[in-house]
This record gives structure tokens, sequence and C-alpha cells, in this order.
């Protein structure tokens, strides 16, 4: 085709397809590519990216390189095929594709529009049949002038008329979208056909393409193949050069193995010594302990002695108070009644005897805290002196400065001190104490800082006598590695400073390998031969298990040629470094060489040693060094000099810490002044703790020891340690003599702290932390001066890192102060009251040596709040002075002084000033205090009660507030007598902001209306008033009893009362309500009334509510059932969980002590010598019991009612329930007036008519209860089938302490239920089970309550339960179920289903008649069937024959069972014949329990000894086979013989009758049927069947079909006999002919039959 024909075509169907995209390239665009294509491929057309994968596809064949892979394949043409007519095929498909489905949518479009335009016809042709109906029947409708018929027809007509118009209207539309469409249609069939021969080469191109494919796959799978056997080559080499691997590393484990037997019987040589040793030591440890331990039993029986003794003199103490305070009380009731005779208020005069009592007994104790201080400030004057003493005694050691000068000044201070403290001479006990301090500190301070570490040694050494095995098994027996190297390093680093000191001396006496004096040309050779950079090999801060390489330059600097050889490394540097060289061979003067040294440490410790070498001159070696990583820590300054401050100003200071090594540490810093060696680094928290309690006790001992209390605290503190002694005995041995030496150290240095003078100078808040690798951390020391004076403060920066040694640092300060100061700088004032006066001393002392005047300056803005008295003084030298400062604030306190008061907090803070003349600077001092108001609050104003009767009492709820910050007493005074206030009467204490709930109870037996006042008095004689006011009716009904006071109840059990609920209106009276004068005026009415008890209450109320006519009485019976809430067996629920966890867990703590235990026992020795395995760590005890994981609720809402928690916890609260009592108040609401009878209206209720009924329930604990069915009363037997009986059991206990007869309430005797057990008398806690039967007799529910009556309580009991019929359904109908034939001695079987659609599961039972118990035994029944009259040869028996065996012919399995609802049961019988018979016979019946029959079938089936039989024809036997056996081989020779010549037949008889009947003879047809059984024997599995001398038959008239044939197993063939009279037959003539019958099977079988034929009018 040329291009003018190609090019006309795809204009078309690109203006078609628009729609589409499709768009089809032609030959044009292929010839004009193609020259582009073979000049360059960069010109080629971009592929689409639905092709992207065709570029790949190129590229990876490009890629292989061969030419049988390439694209290009030839084509049937010769050409090869280019990439981009490869890229034109797929356009052109893909183009083709869519123009393909362009057409089919075009033809779906133009089907569619047909089947519219059929329904549009459909649809006017029905309206135009309706519009000729209706048509019509405007004509029927105007001949009968029915006019309003023919309006609406005609409007009918006129709406059928615009709808026929509109579907027309779319008909046009639909026509001409039809065609549209059809034109279209066949527009793209036109370009389909041009497009056929391009479809043709598209086609063709394909075909090529997946040719081409699959050359390429052919030759990839070549290339695999080629890849594989050189992979398979490659894999074969490397598992030969593993094998040798392996092999040598087997040989280098041999050789490892055999080096670590030899240790082992090395080590365990010296283990044996140590466990030898080890022994011994715990011999001696044992004697030891046992020496201490009688030490200690000693001294815990004289503690006991004591502690009875201090216990006695306590009990006598004891009483004494008791008998005192007994006394003061009624001293104190006697004087209140005293006062009360009198007319005095007894309140008020003990209040006040209490508040004098009160403040002397605080002046006491001041006066003991002031003689207590005394003391102390006397022991440290003490302390001074002893330390002046003991830098005196050191003077000719450390010479001292000139500040000794100044110490003879401190005797004059402490002269003073305590002429100021105590001016009147100290009396005797005092001088004791101060002679035993005095003796003391002599004591202390009597040795030197080095003799005071010598006697904390010596205490260590007798201590340590007391540590325990394992701390000797710490210690190694014989030198290790570490020790070695240690030993070592000392020893390397005393050689090195001793080489740095002697240098100058000759090389040559050194031994030194490095050291060598050699000549040579003449020239003399000083050091080694080769020189090494760098000279020494260090490996700086290693960590162990990473690798470090360094790399080393040898230089020959020998002055001719050289060489060196590697001879190796130190003997204990093997292990960690190897050398990485190759000889360079000869090296000339001044040339080098390389070596790499590899460093592993293993270990984390120093190592040194050297790299020996050998050369031509002279051996030679480079020292190798290896540190780990340590810490080089340093500060800027160890001296911190504040220098000269003022008192009350704040100095800081900075101390730097450096740490300039590797390895990071922890650091403290610690204000004592010694330190320990086990103090003197960062110990655990937990030492801290005992170091701090340490402290508190030795704080507390040397308390005791000022007040003169020493010895008898000495003796209380022996005692005590005597006894923690004793209680440490059976704990771990590490808290015994370390915890004591820990706690000594701690207390030295805690007593030295109490007595330092540095409390001016504090550290800042960095007082321990982590200080890294090269990193510095600034420590701030900050100077604040409150008391003039010199100040220090030595302390130590401790590490913990044990090669750190702490850093000591001092620190200096000087202060000064003014002469004049306020004693009190901060005047307290505390919380006070608006309007109330408080006051307080100031007392200003001055240290001046003149009077000076002084000046009390108040702010402008708290002059009318506070104020000075005397604004103006004089003080006297060195005396003090005292002014009187008053506080009043008043209510404008916020407002005068905003500045100094805040009205959120209410705190005040004031600035004071103190002018002095000729000071500059002036004593400021501070008054503080928090103002409160003191008002109590209502939380409304007024209290309505409403209205109520003048039966009910009224509470309202009224809550009180204290707005102050302080605690009111409050009362309610002068109270009206129908009034009460509770609780306690109205009287009570309100603490600080406390709002209290206060219950106002009105009670009034007038009717009318109450309005009044109640005052509320403060403490502080305030009032507050509050109004209130109700409103008291009488009610038109009444109760016969307003108050019911129960019995005591138990919990189950219910007791009720009745009361009478009377209407006493008469039809003269009218009601008395004050509030509405038109319903006062109308007539009495019937009253209705309503009980309401309150929710989720034990109470009930019958009847509830009702109507009472003037004069009418009602009974009113209320119930009370105490029972368990709801609330509360959730809230015990979550106790017995909770109790449950914490024993659980309990019990995994005991285990797993008891595991730890286990795995520390040694291993004990099994007899064959080898120690029994260890158990691991992370083993797991699997022979326990598993424990149950306990699901913990949120929260008490999640526990459902009915679960087992729920149970249990209702059981828990039922036998630990004591008693209970509760008070209920139900309202009756009664009516103004009955409604209407319309009952449109509602009736009024009113509230003035309401009555109350008061109800006291007194609830026990239950003598009964149940322990079975999960505590339940109901006992619910479900639905059971009708005629069936299900039994239950109930389990009651006498949870009481008396024994209980039981007795029980009588059951409906023609019911369902009954009880089946007697009751009987139980005793406490036993139980007795209750057996109830459930045996319904109809369809229908069932419920009935029985009571188990004791002399306690009654036990009620709801039994329930439905009757169901059972529905149960058999698959086979009934009737007949025949087996057909089998061979003797093999079996069949049919299944049919049984299927209950009932709701309950239902039991059967399969019953046959052959093994039914009333079935007459022995044969009687067949004696009866052949002795009877029954002559009919048709009827059979029940139970036809038997087997031999004894066993039953047919079995059924299953006999009996249970088909739950909805579910089915498959009943299988099988037949299993022992001998031939056509006889088999039975009867199966299926039953429900309930005696109701399912279905009945009569099973029946054939035996035969040969696969072959016939059947049919008349009975010539009876159906019933004899009594006796068949004769087995009772003559066996004649038998023999028999068989020997021939077997006999077996005769069959058939009968044909012909009918006569108007002249015509109907010809007579019978059947019989042969058949093969099919058996699982390996015998024939087919058979013949022949019929002889058939032509003879056919003479006499008989007609056999078919006369012979071929039977496969398991099948059977219907033998069709007929008979028409013949020519010539006589009537009332008898045709008779015998006819044998072969048939061939496992054996050949001949049938000798007989056919008799005659006609007979009576013929069926």
């Amino acid at each position: 085709m040329d291009v003018e024909d190609r090019e006309s075509p795809f204009d078309v169907a690109s203006e078609s397809c628009g729609q589409l995209g499709v768009h089809l390239s032609t030959d044009e665009d292929s010839e004009g590519d193609g020259p582009g294509q073979e000049t360059s491929s960069d010109d080629e057309p971009a592929l689409p990216p639905d092709l992207a994968w065709l570029e790949d596809l190129y590229e990876e064949d490009d890629d292989d390189g061969d030419g049988d892979g390439n694209p290009s394949v030839v084509a049937d043409n010769g050409e090869k095929r280019s990439y981009a007519a490869t890229a034109r095929m797929f356009k052109l498909r893909r183009n083709l594709d869519q123009l393909d489905c362009f057409h089919r949518q075009k033809e779906h479009d133009v089907l569619k529009a047909r089947e519219e335009l059929k329904l549009c016809h459909q649809n006017i042709e029905s309206l135009v049949e309706q519009r000729d109906d209706v048509e019509n029947e405007i004509e029927r409708q105007k001949a009968a002038e029915n006019s309003v018929a023919v309006f609406r027809l005609r409007s009918q007509h006129k709406h059928l008329c615009q709808r026929l118009q509109s579907e027309e209207e779319l008909e046009g539309h639909i026509n001409t979208d039809l065609k549209q469409q059809e034109l279209e249609l066949n527009e793209v069939a036109v370009e389909l056909g041009r497009f056929s021969s391009l479809r043709q080469e598209v086609q063709e191109e394909e075909r090529v393409f997946q040719l081409m494919k699959a050359q390429k796959a052919a030759t990839r799978i070549q290339q695999e193949r080629k890849a594989s056997q050189n992979l398979q080559l490659k894999m074969q080499h490397l598992r030969d050069k593993q094998a040798a691997m392996l092999m040598k590393a087997v040989n280098e484990r041999q050789k490892n193995i055999e080096a670590g037997q030899a240790n082992r019987r090395m080590a365990a040589k010296h283990l044996k010594e140590t466990i030898k040793r080890m022994h011994q030591q715990e011999a001696e440890k044992e004697q030891q302990n046992r020496e201490l331990l009688e030490k200690r039993i000693q001294a815990v029986k004289s503690l006991k002695s004591n502690i009875a003794a201090t216990q006695e003199s306590l009990r006598v103490q004891q009483r004494k108070a008791k008998a005192n305070t007994q006394k003061k009380e009624q001293q104190q009731r006697q004087l209140r009644e005293s006062l009360q005779a009198q007319g005095i208020n007894s309140i008020k005069h003990m209040y006040q005897q209490k508040q004098l009592e009160e403040i002397k007994r605080k002046q006491e104790e001041f006066a003991e805290r002031q003689k207590s201080k005394r003391v102390e400030i006397a022991a440290k004057i003490l302390e001074e002196e002893q330390l002046v003493n003991r830098r005196k005694r050191h003077q000719a050691v450390l010479p001292k400065p000139s500040t000794t000068d100044s110490f003879p000044s401190l005797g004059r201070v402490r002269e003073k001190l305590l002429h100021y403290l105590d001016p009147s001479p100290p009396s005797a006990t005092e001088e004791r104490a101060t002679i035993q301090l005095r003796e003391v500190s002599d004591s202390s301070s009597s040795s030197s800082a080095s003799s005071d570490a010598e006697d904390l040694e010596e205490t260590m050494h007798q201590e340590g006598g007391h540590q325990s095995l394992t701390e000797s098994l710490a210690e190694p027996e014989f030198s290790g590695l570490w020790d070695q190297n240690s030993k070592k390093l000392q020893d390397e680093k005393a050689m090195s400073v001793q080489t740095e000191v002697k240098q100058e001396q000759p090389a040559m006496a050194s031994g030194k390998l490095n050291v060598i004096v050699k000549k040579v040309h003449g020239k003399e050779l000083k050091g080694p031969p080769f020189l090494s950079k760098p000279e020494i090999i260090i490996f700086k801060d290693f960590e162990v298990g990473k690798m470090y390489k360094k790399k080393i330059v040898l230089t020959n600097i020998s002055y001719v040629t050289n060489h060196c050889k590697l001879l190796g490394v130190s003997t204990h540097l093997k292990d960690f470094i190897s050398i990485n060289f190759e000889p360079p061979g000869s090296l000339s003067a001044g040339m080098s060489c390389e070596m790499q040294a590899v460093f592993q440490p293993m270990i984390n410790e120093d190592l040194e040693g050297e790299v020996q070498f050998a050369s031509a001159v002279a051996p030679f070696s480079v020292p190798v060094r290896c540190t780990t990583k340590k810490c080089d820590l340093e500060v800027d300054s160890q001296f911190v000099d504040f220098g000269l401050h003022v008192v009350g100003q704040t100095i800081s200071r900075t101390v730097t810490l450096t740490n300039k090594g590797a390895l990071a540490t922890l650091f403290s810093l610690d204000t004592s002044s010694c330190l320990s060696p086990e103090s003197s680094h960062v110990q655990v928290p937990t030492q801290e703790i005992s170091s701090e309690n340490t402290t508190s006790e030795n704080q507390r001992s040397s308390a005791s020891i000022g007040t003169g209390e020493l010895q008898p605290q000495q003796e209380s503190q022996e005692l005590s340690e005597a006894l923690q002694q004793e209680q440490s005995v059976s704990e771990a041995s590490a808290t015994g003599p370390e915890a004591v030496l820990e706690a000594c150290v701690s207390t030295d240095v805690d007593a030295h702290m109490d007595h330092s003078d540095g409390g001016d100078i504090s550290l800042g808040n960095v007082r321990e932390g982590q200080i890294g690798p090269f990193e510095s951390i600034k420590l701030e020391v900050v100077f604040t001066p409150t008391i003039p004076g010199e100040a220090k403060l030595d302390f130590h920066i401790k590490f913990s890192d044990i090669t750190s040694k702490p850093i000591p640092i001092q620190v200096r300060a000087v202060a000064v102060s003014v002469p004049v100061w306020v004693v009190q700088p901060s005047i307290d004032l505390k919380i006070c009251m608006f309007d109330r006066l408080y006051q307080d001393s100031i007392m200003v002392q001055s240290r001046a040596k003149t009077a000076l005047k002084l000046t009390f300056e108040v702010c402008p803005e708290m002059r009318k709040h506070m104020e000075i008295l005397p604004k103006t003084g004089f003080i006297q030298a060195q005396s003090s002075f005292n002014a009187q400062l008053k506080f009043l604030p008043r209510c404008s306190l916020s407002k005068d002084a905003k500045k100094f008061f805040d009205s959120d907090t209410g705190v005040l803070e004031v600035p004071m000033t103190v002018q002095v003349a000729g000071q500059v600077k002036p004593v400021h001092f501070t008054v503080q205090a928090v103002v409160t108001s003191s008002d109590l609050q209502f939380d409304r104003t007024e209290a309505d009660f409403g209205c109520c009767s003048i039966y009910q009492k009224v509470i309202s709820s009224i809550r009180l507030t204290n707005l102050s910050l302080l605690p009111q007493d409050f009362g309610f005074l002068r109270l009206p007598e129908f009034i009460e206030v509770q609780p306690n009467d109205g009287f009570g204490t309100l603490l600080p902001q406390e709002t209290l709930e206060i219950d106002l109870i009105f009670c009034a037996h007038k009717a009318k209306e109450y309005s009044f006042q109640i005052s509320c008095k403060s403490g502080i004689n305030r009032d507050f008033h509050l109004s209130c006011r109700a409103v008291v009716v009488s009610p038109p009904l009444e109760l016969s009893h307003s108050l019911v006071q129960f019995g005591a109840t138990a919990v189950g059990d219910h007791s009720t009362t009745i009361i009478s609920l009377i209407n006493r209106e008469t039809n003269q009276n009218q009601s008395k309500q004050p509030i509405d004068p038109e319903d006062a005026m109308t007539l009495v009415a019937p009253r209705l009334f309503s009980f309401l008890p309150p929710k989720d209450s034990d109470i009930s109320i019958a009847p509830s509510a009702g109507a009472l006519l003037p004069g009418e009485r009602c009974l009113v019976q209320v119930t009370f059932r105490p029972r368990l809430l709801d609330q509360e067996i959730k809230e015990e629920a979550l106790r017995l969980f909770h109790r449950a966890k914490l024993l659980r867990e309990k019990e995994l703590e005991r285990n797993t002590y008891t595991e730890k235990e286990t795995k520390k026992e040694v291993p004990v020795k099994t007899n064959r010598g080898k120690k029994a395995p260890a158990i691991p760590n992370n083993s797991k005890v699997l022979d326990g019991p598993k424990t149950e994981q306990l699901t913990e609720p949120s929260n008490a809402a999640n526990i459902q009612p009915g679960s087992e928690q729920y149970e249990d916890a209702r059981a828990s609260l039922l036998y630990s329930f004591t008693q209970r009592y509760r008070e209920y108040t139900v309202p009756c609401f009664v009516s103004d007036r009955i409604p209407p009878e319309d009952g449109q209206e509602q009736p009024a209720w009113s509230p003035f008519n309401t009555l109350d009924l008061q109800l006291q329930c007194p609830a026990v604990q239950p003598a009964l209860v149940v322990i079975s069915n999960n505590g339940h009363n109901i006992i619910d037997f479900h639905q059971v089938a009708v005629g069936e009986k299900v039994i239950k059991r109930l389990t009651v206990q006498n949870i009481s302490k008396e024994s209980l007869d039981l007795r029980s309430s009588v059951l409906d005797v023609h019911g369902a239920f009954s009880l089946l057990n007697a009751l009987r008398c139980i005793k406490p806690g036993d139980k007795h089970t209750l057996v109830l039967a459930f045996s319904p007799c109809l369809e229908e529910k069932y419920c009935e309550t029985l009571e188990v009556r004791s002399q306690k309580m009654t036990l009620r009991m709801t039994l329930c339960g439905e009757g169901v019929v059972p529905a149960v359904t058999c698959s086979h109908p009934g009737g007949v179920l025949d087996f057909g034939y089998v061979l003797e001695r093999e079996s069949t079987a049919q299944v049919f289903k049984l299927q209950n659609s009932s709701v309950v599961a239902v039991g059967f039972r399969v019953q046959l008649a052959s093994l039914s118990p009333t079935r007459p035994q022995g044969g009687a029944d067949r004696v009866a069937f052949l002795l009877g009259s029954n002559t009919d040869s048709q009827v059979q028996p029940t139970v036809g024959t038997q087997n031999y065996s004894g066993l039953s012919v047919f079995s059924v399995v299953p006999v009996e069972g249970s088909i739950a609802p909805g579910q089915s049961q498959d009943i299988t019988v099988t037949f299993q014949p022992d001998h031939p018979s056509v006889n088999y016979s039975d009867r199966l019946t299926i039953e429900l329990m309930n005696k109701s029959k399912v279905c009945m079938m009569d099973l029946k089936g054939a035996a035969s000894s040969h696969n072959m039989y016939l059947y049919g024809g008349d009975l010539l036997t009876v159906p019933v086979e004899s009594l006796l056996p068949p004769l087995i081989a009772s003559q066996p020779q004649l038998a023999a013989e028999s068989e020997v010549t021939e077997k006999p037949t077996i005769p069959v008889l058939v009968t044909l009758r012909a009918k006569y009947n108007a002249g015509t003879i109907t010809p007579a047809v019978r059947e019989l049927q042969v058949g093969c059984i099919r058996s699982t024997q390996p015998s024939k599995k087919s058979g013949e069947f022949l019929w002889d001398n058939v032509a003879s038959l056919q003479q006499q008239g008989f007609s056999v079909e078919p006369g012979k044939g071929t039977m496969e197993a398991g099948h059977k063939r219907t033998i069709t006999i007929k008979w028409t009279p013949y020519s010539g037959y006589k009537p009332y003539e008898v045709v008779q002919t015998c006819v044998p019958v072969t048939l061939k099977g496992d054996e050949t079988n001949v049938y000798r039959v007989t056919l008799i034929a005659l006609v007979s009018t009576t013929a069926d």
C-alpha cells in the first residue's frame, strides 16, 4: 500500500477517535525515522511511559555482548529488525486495541439507544390505550349524566395527553441519538476495515518478536549454566581452603587444650593448699565467734534485766500519772460545780487557769533552754582552750604566726561571756558537768592527729576479728599477675628515678642493652646503632577490648652499613603486643625502615617492656609503655582568703577543679577537718545514710552530756549497742565490723564538725558530681557574715577514684559589725486579726563604751496601725534598751499600706529603722505578720424550711465557713424550743478556712407560720445572725404508728409489720390550708396517698399507693429485707484482691530467697566423683507450681456481679458480718382531691399533707448461708424436656455459734418440684445438702418458693424451671428398612439421622424387638405363630430368623445418647447373618426418655452362600424356621457321595392367573429378580444366568424376557414371565411346565422353576 492510501485512513481515525486519544502511527513516520536510526541512536523517538520497559530490555541485551542475544533478529525478508520498528509495533498494537475498544463502546451505545426506543414505544402504546379507554368512559358517563365522573375523567384524559406528548417528544430525541450513534458506529467500522492490512502486519511483527524473545531466553540459559559451573568450581576451591584452615585450627586448639590442662593441674595444687588454710582460718574464726556470742548473750541478759526494771518503774509512773490525772479531773469537776454554785462562768474560769498553766510551762521551758545553751557555750569555750593548748604544744614543731598574741584575750572574753550568761555562781551540778566536759575534752585533745590515726588503726585491727569467712576469701592465696605487675611497675619507677639522678655515670655500669660504647672507623659510637622515632612506643589511655596501632621508623645512625633483625618483645607483653616487621636487609648510614606495633589489651593494667632487635654492630631495644586511663586532678588554689567584710554582705569565690587525665571520676566536698582512710573517697549512699544516723545519735548524746546526764546515757548506749550486736548476728557479715568502724569514724568527724568555726562560710550548690576527662568544674564558696569575728572553713575534695588523693582547701575570712544592733532583727507577730491589739518587745543591744541616742522610725503608711513606744531613747554603754511595739490592724490596711501588705495572702512585712546618733549606717529590722479576718460566714442569708406537717421534722443544712487563718470557737445560743442544731448541739471549733455543714432541725407542734432568727456567737464575742422561716400545717391523713422498730433481722431474711393509714376527715370537716383560701373552702373529697421508699434501700411497702374515703382505714405492710449493697461487695472484692496480691508477692520473695540459698550451696560430689552441675542464674524452677496471673481491676466498677471475685467478696462479707443499724424516713404524699372521672386532669399533690414514717432497721449476721450455686438463693433448672427429671443439690452451712433445727415448707404435691431428702439438726460450722428435683409434665413455666426455717431465721429459696416438649425427627420415614441380599458371615450397614429441633438436649434410646426383655424366650413366639389361626402365607413374624451363634443379626450404634439443641445424631444399623436365609427380620423402635416414640421400622434382610441369587414366586415354606438347628454332617459318607454325584436343585413355583372378562382374556404377568451380591472376598465379581428350554415354553404360551444375561456385582435384574393362552386352550385347564434356570457365579446353581398357568375370572 502506498503512502497516500495510508494517510487518509489515519486522518479519519484520528478525528473519530479523538475522544479516547487513539493515534495510529503510519509508515511515513517509520520511514522518516529510518535514516536517523541508522546514523545515530540518539535520534530515536522517546518511548511513552508504559513502554519504558522495552528500552530496559534492549539495554540488557546490549550488555550481553553476544550476537545471538541481540534483539535485532533476522526477519523473514532477511533484513535486521531495528529498535524503532519494535517500538512502532507496540504502539500500533496499543492503538489498534484502543480502536477496538472504541468500536465496542459504540456498539453498546447503539444497543442501549435501541432498547430505550423500544421502551418508549411501549409506553406510548400503553398511554394510547389508556386514553382511548378514558374517552370511552367519558362517553358512557355523559350518557349517564354523571357530571362529577365526567370532570374527573376529563382531568385524567388531559393528564394522559400530556404524558403522551412528552413520550412522543422523548421518542423523537431518542431517534435522533440513535441515528447519530449508528453513524458513528459505521464510521468506526469503516476505519477498522481500512486498517485490516495494518493489523495483519502487526500480527506478523508480534510473531517475529516472540521468536526473538525465545532465542534470547535460550541464550541467557546457556550463560547462566556457564556461570553456574564457574561458581561451583570456586565453591569447591573455597571448601578445600576452609578444610585446610579447619585442620590447622584443630591442631592449634589441641595445643591450647594441653597447655590449659597443665595450668589447671598447677592451679588445683595451689587450690588445695588454699582450701586447707581456709579451713584452719574458719575454725579459728568460729572459736572467736563463739566467744563473742557468749559475751553478747551476757550483755543481752543484763539488758533484759535492766529493761524489765525500767518497765516496772514505767508502770509505777504510769499508774501514778493516771491517779494524778483522775485526781485533777475530780478537782476540776468539784471546782466547776462550786463555781457554778457561786454563779461564776466555770468554762471561762477553767480556760483562764489553763492559759496561766501554759504560760508558766513555757517560762520553765525557756529557762531550761537558756540553761542548756549556757552549758553548750561553756563547752565550746573549753574546746577553744584545748585548741589553744594544743597549738602551744606544737609551737616548737610548727612555728605559730603572730596571731598567737591575741590568745590570752580569749580567757578574758570567756570570763566576760560566762559572767553575762550567768552572773550568779555556778551550782554544784554545773560544776560537775563542767569538770566532766573538761576531762572529756582533755582526753580527746591530748594527742596529735597522728596519734588519732594510730588509735583508729588499732580500733580497726580489733574489729577485724569479727570479719566473716567471705571477707577472708577475698584475699588471694598466691600472688597473681596483678601483684607482679604492680610490684614490677614500682620497681621500674624506682629504677627510672635512680637513672635520672645518676645520668652522669658510665653507661656500661648500668647493664642496659641500649647503652653501647663502640668505635667504628676510629669514631666512638655511643648509644644504640638504630634510632627509633618515636623513641618510646607509648600507648596512652587505652581501653580493654580495643586495638591500637602505631608506626615506628628505625634509622641507622651508625657509621657503617648495618642491618636489623627482630628478636621479639618482652615475655609479659607477648599476649598483648604484636610487631609487623619485614627485615629490610642492609641499610646504609642514615637509611631507615618501618615497622608497626599492634596493641590489643586484655587487662586494665599499666604495662612496660621493650621490643628487642639484633644488628651487625650491637643489639638494641625500643622501650614500650602502655598506660591505662587515669585521673590527674588539681585545683588552681588551695587557700581562699576573703579578707575583711562587714556583717550582712554576701561574697563568693570560685575554686576551679581540673581533671587533666582521661578517666572520669565522681567528686564530693567534705567539710570534715580530718579524714580517715575509709572516708577519703566518695562513699555509697547507704553508708552516707548510716553516717548521718550516727551523727544525729552523737549529737543527742552530746546534748545529754551537757545537761549533766553523761553516765546514765552512756550506760543506755552500751545496752542498746549490745542489743544491736545481738540482732546483727543473724545478718550478713558485711554489716558487722565495717558498719561499726564506719559509725566510729563518722562519729569523730561529726563531733569535730559541731565545734568548727565556719558557720558563716558555706559551699555553693555544686557539692558533688562527676568530672569528665580533660574537664574543669568551678566550685563556689560563699561567705555571708552574720557574727563579727574570724571565720574559717577547711574542707576536702574527695574522689571515687582510689588512686586520687583528697585535695585539702582552706578558707579564711574576717567579719566586723556596727556597735548597735537589734537582738531580734525580724519580729514575727504570727497571725493577727483585724481590730485586735497585739504587742511585742524590741530589744536593742550596744557594745559601744558610751551612751547613744536611739530614734525609732515608723513609715508613714503604717502610723495608723503600728506604734513604737518610746519613740526616742538613750541606750547606755554596753547594755540593752527595750521598746514596746503596738500593732492594731484596721480594715483600711490594704488601702493604706499597699506596698507592704498583700491582700490576697494577708502577709504584712514592714521594714523598720532605728537611727543611732553618731552612726552613719542605721539599724534595720523587720516586723512580719499575717493579718486575717475574724468573720464567720453562712452560705446563705435565710434558711427556708418550707411547708411541713406537725408530725414530721424538717432538716435544712447550712454551711458555716471560718474566713480566718486562726481556729475559732462558735456556739448557737438562745435557740427557740422548736429548733435544734446538730452536731454537738451547735457548739464546736472551726479550723482555719474550714467549712462545716450544720443541720437545723425544725419540729413544731402547732400549725401556723414561723419567722425567727438564730444567733451564732464566735469565741471573740462576735454575733452572726441567720433568718429562718417555715409554714406548719395539719395533714388530712394520719399514721397509726409514725415510728416502726424492726427486730434484729438476718441478712437474706425479712421482717414484716402492718400499720394503719387513717383518713380522719368527715363530711362536715374541711381542709386546713392556710395558703389558698379557695382550696380551704373546697369540699372534703377522697384522698390519694403514695409512699416513696428510698432508692436502693432494704424497705418495701405494700400497697405503696391508694385512695382513702373520709373515715376509712387502710392497712399498710412494711417489709424490711436486709441485704449487702453492691458497692460494699465490690470494695470488699478490691480489698481481697490487694491482699491476695500482697501474699503472692511475699511468696515470690520467699521462693526467690530459697532459690538464692540453693544456688549458694556447695555442689555435692556424686558417686562417680563428678560435681553436680550448678543451677544457672537464668534458670527457672519448673517443678514449682505455676503462679496464677492476677488481673487487677482498675476500680470497683469493673467488677461484674456474678463473677468469681464478686461472689468471694459477698461470702467474705457474710462470714464477717456483725451487725448494722440504719434509719429510714419514708414520705407519704397525700393529694388535695381526686381528679375528675375523665382522667384528663392529674391529681394535685400538696407538700403540706406529707406524712413521714420513721423506720429503725437493725441487721445481723445470717445463721444459714448458701455455699453452693455461687451463693444464690435462686435455683434455676432452666429448660427441661417434658417427662424427664433433673436433680440439683443445694448446700447450706450453719455459720452461727448455736445448733439449728432445720424445717422446710411444704411444696405443691401436684407441682413439678420436690424435695427428695429430709432435713436435720446441724451443728455450728456443719453443712447440709438439699436434694431438689424438677420433673415437668406440661409445656409451661414453673416457679415455687421453698422456705428452710430455723429458730433464728428463715432462708427462702426460689425454684424455677420451664417444661419444653422435645421435637425430634428421623430422616427415615418409618416402615420397612430392607438390607437386601448379603453373603453369609459378611455385613452391610445403613445410616439414618435424628434431628433435634427443640431448645433443650433430648435423650433417646434405640430398642430392637429381638433384644427386648419383654419378648418371650426359648422360641415361644415362634410356637405361638405356628400354632396360631393365621393361615396367610404372606404374614411374617416381627422377629424372624436369628443367627446360630447367638449374636444378634441386626445391631445398632449408638444404643442410647443425648442430642444437643439444634444438633443431629447418626444411627448406624448393621446386618450381619451367619447362615443363608430369606426370613431375617426384626423391629427397631426409637423412643425418647419420656417414653414417646419417634420412629418405628421393620428390618428385613436375606443371606446367601453364593454371590448369585434368584428370588420371587410363591412361598413354598413357612416364614419361620424350625426351632431345631439343622443337622450338620449327620451322615458324612452320604453327604460326600451326594456332593460328588450332583448338587440338588432349588425349587421355585410361579403361578400365573390370566383374567377373563367380557369375552376377553388379559395375559398373566409375573416377575422374578436375579441379582449378584457385592462381596469383599477375592472371588468372582460378576455372574450369569440362563433359562433352558425357552422354545418349549413358547409353545405353551409362556414368554421370558430376558432369557439370559450377565450381572455385575452389586446389581440386579428383573425377569418378566408372561403367559398368553394359546389357541386350543381349554377353559379351566391348568398348564404346568418345569424350566431349569442356571446361575453362574462363584459357584453354579440350578433353580427348578415350575410354571403353573390358568384362567380365572377373579384374578387381580
